[in-house]
């Protein structure tokens, strides 16, 4: 399709969206102090939680670290280098996925009674949908943050059981990644890094 044929392509986002959501979005490491309400997190996850999971079965559990007191247990977690950022990021979201997912799925895809053995069979193939979908939803979750017009800051390089037991004591999570969110400082996004182009990563047959 050609790039006129595309943009006319109905239900096509303008491009002020598309760039909201992807061409001029960067990850975040410095941030201006400007709250984040509760009620914007909570509209974030009611867009998350909107996107597509096997079987509905929603394994992401996200805790949002705000207060300083949750932010002074976090930040002996993390690596040196992403200590500062969070520091003073207004938000850290700790995104994890539950590994007992199946036991909310006969209120949750309660058309299939039997749901629950497609996953229980072993605690290996739980876990391999909880991440997979798990996965997903965190994918989401940046998506809905920059819909809302908050920047974004995910990363690795931190200790994952000790924030599971930390943010999420007695439940069977594992955390995946954390997400700084706020509003970044004007100047201070990174220029883009090369990506790869579509006949490196993309086969069509």
């Amino acid at each position: 399709m050609h790039d006129d044929a595309l943009a006319r392509a109905p239900g096509r986002l303008d491009d002020r969206a598309l760039d909201q959501l992807f061409r001029q979005a960067r990850s975040v490491r410095s941030w201006q102090q400007r709250e984040v309400s509760a009620d914007v997190l909570r509209q974030l996850y009611e867009l998350m939680r909107l996107g597509p999971t096997s079987a509905n079965c929603q394994p992401a559990r996200v805790h949002f670290v705000v207060g300083a007191r949750a932010r002074a247990r976090l930040l002996p977690l993390l690596d040196a280098g992403n200590v500062e950022p969070t520091r003073h990021a207004p938000v850290t979201a700790v995104v994890g996925f539950d590994l007992r997912f199946y036991e909310n799925l006969p209120r949750l895809y309660a058309h299939q009674p039997d749901a629950v053995s497609w996953f229980n069979a072993s605690t290996a193939s739980a876990r391999e949908a909880a991440l997979r979908n798990g996965s997903l939803q965190g994918g989401y979750f940046i998506m809905a943050a920059r819909a809302l017009g908050l920047d974004c800051g995910p990363m690795g390089g931190f200790d994952a059981s000790a924030a599971a037991r930390e943010f999420f004591p007695g439940a069977d999570v594992e955390v995946n990644f954390l997400c700084n969110l706020g509003y970044g400082q004007p100047g201070s996004r990174y220029p883009r890094l090369p990506r790869l182009e579509f006949d490196e990563a993309c086969v069509i047959s």
